[in-house]
């Protein structure tokens, strides 16, 4: 009784979003790399480093953008890498390239407003 009234109370949607990986071709990564290149950092992580407000910040331009490039402008390479870890892990995004402080990523849309080409 206890684990049908867990299951009615949470929507099998959301569940369900959060077990997708999205996995991407080499074809479609450098597709999103030529896309990315003409593109400015729309996020830059401040002195707080990456907080909830950052994380929002994110979610809300790759639901605009859905590809977009945030810069984490921090001197420890490990530190960097594990923020941006963290980013794509929290956003649930695709990680298409990473060049010194620049992170891309996509993540996309119920608008679909990239189309990848074929696997």
């Amino acid at each position: 009784m206890a684990l049908e009234y867990c299951f009615s109370t949470v929507p099998f949607q959301i569940i369900y979003k959060k077990l997708i990986t999205m996995t991407l071709s080499n074809k479609q990564k450098q597709h999103l790399k030529g896309l990315a290149h003409a593109l400015k950092p729309v996020v830059q992580l401040g002195g707080n480093g990456l907080t909830e407000g950052v994380l929002a910040e994110i979610e809300s331009a790759l639901g605009f953008h859905e590809l977009i490039k945030v810069k984490v402008p921090t001197d420890d390479k490990e530190e960097k890498a594990l923020i941006m870890d963290a980013i794509v892990r929290e956003t649930q995004a695709v990680k298409v390239q990473s060049i010194g402080h620049i992170l891309a990523i996509f993540k996309p849309s119920d608008e679909k407003k990239i189309e990848l080409p074929k696997r």
